[in-house]
C-alpha cells in the first residue's frame, strides 16, 4: 500500500483534542471488550526468549528485533511481533475456565513493515485470548464472537459522535461475513487486496473468513503463521478455516481498513496438519508446540485489535501517525505536512 494523500483533507480534531479522544477511546473500548467477552487484564512482556516458539511469526518472513541478554550468558531475546501464542500459555498457567479469558496491552516493533497510512514500526494492540470447549470450535462460535467485538466498536463510534457531533458514524449496523473463496469466485481477476476493497466498499464492514489456507487458485488470500489460527479445519459453510480478518471501508482513504485478525486456535491435530503443509515440522521440538501437541494447553479463541488503528478510524484520521508517535521517512513527513496531516 503506497502512501495515500486524501484530496482536501481537513482535521476534525486538533492534536491537543486528539490526545484526549485517544485516551477516552482506549479506556472505554478495553472496558467494553472485557465485559463483552468475559476477559480480565494481565501484564504483557515486551520481549521473549528466542527459540521457545512463543513469538508470533506473522507471515514467517518478518525479522524480530533481537538482542543478547548479558545477565543470562548472552541468550538472545526478541521483541514480540504479537502475543498470539504467549496468551494461550497464560490461559493454562492461570487455569482460566471455558467461557472466560484474558486481554493485555501489547506493544511491538515490526522493523520490516512498509511504512504508510496504516503501517508503522510501532504496533499497539489489545491481544486477547479466551478458553473454549471442543463444542465451541465451530464457525457459529467464531461469528458470534466477531459480532460481540463489532458491537463494542459501534458503541465507541457512537460515544465519539456524542462527544464530537461533527464526527458522524459511518459503520453499518451489522458486520457481513464472507469467505475468501467466495470473494475469489466473485472477483477472479482481481488481487486479494482488490477483492477486499470491493467487498469492504460494498458492505461497509466485513469479516473475511479463511486466511492462510490455499484457495482454489492455489494461493492463500493472505499469509498466516501455521501455529496459532486454525485455517485448515472444514467449517459449516462448505469451505475450510476457523479464522479471519475484520475489515472496514475507510472513506477518508477510500480503501479497505483491517482492524483485527482473529480466530479459533489450532488443535493438536490442525497444528500438525498446518505445520506439514508449510514444511516446518521442525517447530514440533519447540516448547510451545510440544506443549500443544501433548494436549497441555487449553482450546482457545483469540486475536489482536489495533489500538492506534481503532483510534485512527473512529476519529477519521488520514494517517496512523496522527494518533501514535513513531518514525517516518522524511519524504513522508513532508508530504503529510503539505497536505495538512500532522504526524505526532
Amino acid at each position: 500500500m503506497a502512501l495515500i494523500i486524501p484530496n482536501k483533507y481537513k482535521q476534525k480534531l486538533l492534536p491537543e483534542t486528539t490526545e484526549i479522544a485517544i485516551k477516552n477511546i482506549k479506556e472505554s473500548f478495553q472496558q467494553g471488550l472485557s465485559e463483552a467477552l468475559n476477559l480480565r487484564r494481565i501484564t504483557a512482556p515486551l520481549f521473549v526468549l528466542s527459540g521457545t516458539g512463543l513469538n508470533d511469526d506473522l507471515n514467517g518472513v518478518e525479522r524480530a528485533v533481537s538482542f543478547p541478554v548479558a545477565a543470562m550468558n548472552d541468550r538472545k531475546a526478541e521483541v514480540v511481533h504479537s502475543l498470539a501464542k504467549w496468551k494461550r500459555v497464560k490461559l493454562n498457567a492461570y487455569d482460566i475456565a471455558p467461557g472466560y479469558g484474558l486481554y493485555t496491552d501489547m506493544n511491538a516493533i515490526r522493523a520490516d513493515e512498509d511504512l504508510d497510512n496504516l503501517h508503522s514500526l510501532y504496533v499497539d494492540q489489545w491481544d486477547w485470548e479466551k478458553t473454549i470447549t471442543p463444542d465451541d470450535r465451530n464457525l457459529e462460535y467464531l461469528k458470534k464472537t466477531v459480532e460481540q467485538i463489532y458491537d463494542v466498536v459501534k458503541q465507541n463510534e457512537l460515544r465519539i459522535y456524542r462527544q464530537f457531533p461533527h464526527i458522524t458514524p459511518i459503520l453499518p449496523d451489522k458486520v457481513t461475513f464472507i469467505h475468501s473463496e467466495e470473494l475469489l469466485k466473485e472477483y477472479p481477476t482481481l488481487t486479494p487486496k482488490e477483492r477486499e476493497e470491493h467487498a469492504a466498499k460494498k458492505y461497509g464492514a466485513i469479516f473475511l473468513i479463511g486466511i492462510g489456507n490455499p484457495l482454489s487458485n492455489g494461493e492463500p488470500h493472505d499469509g498466516r503463521a501455521p501455529d496459532y489460527d486454525d485455517w485448515i479445519t472444514p467449517n459449516c459453510d462448505g469451505y475450510v478455516g476457523l479464522n479471519g480478518d475484520l475489515i472496514f471501508w475507510n472513506p477518508i482513504l477510500n480503501t479497505s481498513f483491517e482492524l483485527s485478525s482473529m480466530g479459533i486456535r489450532v488443535s493438536p491435530e490442525s497444528l500438525k496438519a498446518q505445520l506439514e503443509q508449510r514444511g516446518c515440522m521442525d517447530r514440533c521440538k519447540l516448547n510451545f508446540h510440544r506443549m500443544l501437541l501433548n494436549g497441555e494447553l487449553p482450546l482457545s479463541i483469540g486475536g489482536g485489535i489495533g489500538q492506534s488503528r481503532l483510534c485512527m478510524f473512529l476519529l477519521q484520521k488520514a494517517h496512523i501517525g496522527e494518533v501514535q508517535a513513531s518514525l517516518w521517512p522524511e519524504s513522508q513527513i513532508k508530504l503529510c505536512q503539505e497536505a495538512g496531516i500532522p504526524l505526532l
